[in-house]
C-alpha cells in the first residue's frame, strides 16, 4: 500500500513538473477574428534563417496558444497562411520575452490592425515607430509634392522642398539617436539602431552602445551594434 502511494505521489510531480512553465516561458496568445481555416506559424530568424518554432492548424475558430523557452528578449514573427493563396499582409512582427504576451488582429488586416500587450520590449518598438511613421509620412507628402509640375517648372521652390525634406531628415535620425541614447535599459535599443538608424555617425552610436545596460550589451543585438561599429573603424 505504501508503495502505491509513492507511486501515485511520484507521478503527480512528475506531471507537475511536466506542466510547469519556467521562468524563460513566453506565452503567445490571442484571437485572429473572422479566420475560419489557416495554418499559424510562430517564426524566428536563427543563423540568418526563417526558422518555424511552432505551428498551428486552424479551423472554425481563430484563438490561438504557443509556448516558447526564449533567453534574452528578441523579434518573433507570426505568419498566417491562409487558404486564399494571397501572402501579402500575412506576417506580424513582435518583439517577444518571457511572460504571457497577447496578440489579437483580424484576418483581412492582419498585421495592418493589430493589438500586442504584455511586452515592455514591444511598448518600446512601438513608441519608436509611431513617432518614426511621422517623418516617414511628412517625407511621402513632400516628394509627392516635389513631383507637381509647377515644382518641377520652378528651380527655386524646388531648391526650397529639398531644404525642407533633407531637414525632416535630420530630425528623423535626432530623434532615433536620443531614443537610442535614453532607452539604454530596453533591448529594442540596438535593434532599432542597427536597422533604423545604422548610417548614422558612428561617434552617435558608440555613444549610445556605451550607455546601453549590461545586460543589453550582451544581448544580441547589443552584440550585433558593438559588431557594426567594429566594421566601421
Amino acid at each position: 500500500m505504501m508503495k502505491r502511494i509513492l507511486f501515485v505521489l511520484l507521478l503527480g510531480m512528475v506531471v507537475f513538473s511536466c506542466g510547469k512553465k519556467s521562468e524563460n516561458t513566453m506565452t503567445v496568445t490571442g484571437n485572429i477574428k473572422g479566420l475560419k481555416k489557416g495554418t499559424l506559424y510562430l517564426q524566428q530568424f536563427k543563423d540568418s534563417t526563417l526558422t518555424v518554432l511552432d505551428s498551428l492548424e486552424i479551423k472554425g475558430d481563430g484563438n490561438f496558444s504557443f509556448s516558447e523557452e526564449v533567453g534574452n528578449p528578441d523579434v518573433y514573427y507570426l505568419y498566417l497562411k491562409k487558404e486564399d493563396n494571397n501572402d501579402i499582409n500575412d506576417r506580424i512582427t513582435f518583439f517577444g520575452e518571457a511572460g504571457q504576451i497577447t496578440i489579437n488582429t483580424s484576418w483581412n488586416t492582419f498585421d495592418t490592425n493589430v493589438d500586442i500587450t504584455g511586452s515592455k520590449s514591444h511598448e518600446k518598438l512601438l513608441e519608436f515607430y509611431e513617432m518614426i511613421s511621422k517623418f516617414n509620412i511628412k517625407e511621402l507628402g513632400l516628394a509627392q509634392q516635389a513631383a507637381l509640375p509647377e515644382f518641377q517648372e520652378d528651380s527655386t521652390a524646388l531648391d526650397s522642398l529639398q531644404k525642407i525634406l533633407d531637414q525632416n531628415t535630420i530630425s528623423r535620425y535626432r530623434y532615433a539617436l536620443n531614443f537610442g541614447l535614453n532607452n539604454g535599459d530596453s533591448y529594442a535599443t540596438p535593434y532599432l539602431m542597427i536597422t533604423e538608424a545604422g548610417e548614422a555617425n558612428p561617434k552617435y552610436l558608440d555613444s549610445i552602445y556605451k550607455g546601453l545596460s549590461p545586460e543589453v550589451a550582451a544581448s544580441k543585438y547589443g552584440i550585433a551594434l558593438k559588431e557594426l561599429l567594429d566594421s566601421q573603424n
